[in-house]
């Protein structure tokens, strides 16, 4: 099949799309992926297989994307561009990633009535809440996620079928909306096996952290991601881990009040921020620490979703701390390749900590039940078979 993905950003780097573009073409498709580029990449290219289409933007776009709901200007932009792409393509099947594009989609496929598959990779309209932009003026006014939700609704609806990450997310749907829960299909964001076999390590990553126990975050710092309990907790632990490190790489708007915290409470030196790092290396931090963190807060967004960083943590063999956030204990849980903590709870989360500092086989066993659950159950190799399957049936 002539498959259309349609992307409102830049590619790459998206994982997401990246994996689902090239596992369906090794599955015999042709894979034609709309996406944006502000002049500073090729209109056209192809990248492992996946037939690259870049059609110009521009700030001002960029910006009304957010609006997408509040003002049909940034649909009316986005909807020449699509049929173009889909004219010149000979489109056959449509494949809309995430929310802020789905509307120019369904009303440009009004006329060519092929089949689209919407893939939701977060719950979009209750993630917004927690936006920094949308709490204060004037985003707060202009900027609906009640609105977002009607939209999200009707875009179910509409659609041949959807794909969501967690089969908590696929519940959550059903319950809300009266769909048919063999529309929806289950497609988790998994690490594929290029990430963790033969991993390649930075050598100097690796020295700079022999000596240290490091407790490593990898991803978004935004507030809602729980490491404010990590930094408190690192107050409580410092005197009875001599050498701890919390190790954090990656960034948000809001880290001046995470550094902030641990200048209040004097634990600077026992804390590195150090920004965001190029995804190669990744693997390196990772195998440099000796527990991996996903403090997040609970919300409706958290309990249906996984963060993929637990993942990485896994399939390299490291022991995995998470909150109690219900998908995300779940995968733990099943996995037993962790511990959980009550969220926001700091003195549970340091006394976790302490339980795996103390006991050298119990992180080995994570370790290795971590590493084995990716291997044999949950790498982009064994899950993305469902997504195939789905392309197999609209197909037939």
């Amino acid at each position: 099949m002539r498959i259309g993905m349609i992307l409102d950003a830049v590619f790459p780097p998206d994982p997401r799309v990246e994996n689902e573009a090239v596992s369906l073409v090794k599955a015999g498709h042709e894979v034609f992926l709309f996406c944006l580029h502000y002049g500073e990449q090729k209109k056209l290219e192809v990248i492992h297989g996946i037939q690259v289409k870049r059609y110009l933007s521009n700030r001002l776009e960029y910006k009304l994307s957010a609006l997408a709901y509040t003002i049909p200007l940034y649909t009316f932009l986005m909807k020449r561009k699509i049929c173009q792409f889909i004219k010149e393509n000979k489109i056959e099947i449509l494949h809309v990633h995430d929310m802020r594009i789905a509307d120019a989609v369904f009303s440009v496929n009004k006329k060519n009535g092929v089949p689209i598959v919407l893939d939701l990779h977060e719950n979009r309209p209750e993630i917004m809440r927690f936006y920094p932009h949308l709490v204060k003026f004037p985003g707060k006014y202009l900027i609906s996620p009640k609105k977002w939700k009607s939209k999200e609704e009707k875009f179910i609806r509409k659609a041949t079928k959807v794909i969501v990450v967690t089969s908590e997310s696929r519940v959550e749907i059903t319950k809300r909306i009266a769909v048919d829960v063999d529309k929806i299909v289950v497609v988790p964001n998994t690490v594929r096996e290029n990430f963790y076999l033969n991993p390649k390590a930075d050598p100097e990553i690796i020295q700079h952290y022999s000596k240290s126990f490091v407790l490593l975050y990898i991803g978004d710092t935004g507030l809602r991601r729980g490491l404010e309990t990590a930094i408190r907790s690192i107050n409580l632990l410092r005197d009875k881990i001599e050498n701890i490190k919390l190790v954090i790489v990656g960034k948000n708007t809001t880290d001046w009040i995470l550094k902030k915290l641990a200048k209040d409470l004097g634990v600077e030196a026992y804390i590195d921020f150090l920004g965001w790092k190029d995804q190669h290396l990744f693997q390196s931090y990772i195998l440099s620490s000796s527990i991996c963190i996903s403090p997040l807060h609970r919300n409706l967004h958290h309990d249906t979703t996984y963060a993929n960083k637990i993942f990485q943590y896994m399939s390299l063999g490291r022991p995995v701390l998470g909150s109690n956030a219900t998908a995300q204990e779940r995968i733990i849980k099943k996995s037993n390749a962790g511990l959980i903590h009550q969220e926001k709870d700091v003195q549970d989360f340091s006394n976790k900590v302490l339980d795996l500092y103390n006991n050298k086989s119990l992180r080995e066993a994570f370790s290795e039940n971590g590493s084995a659950f990716i291997k044999n159950q949950f790498s982009w190799e064994k899950t993305s078979k469902k997504l195939i399957h789905l392309y197999d049936n609209i197909k037939n």
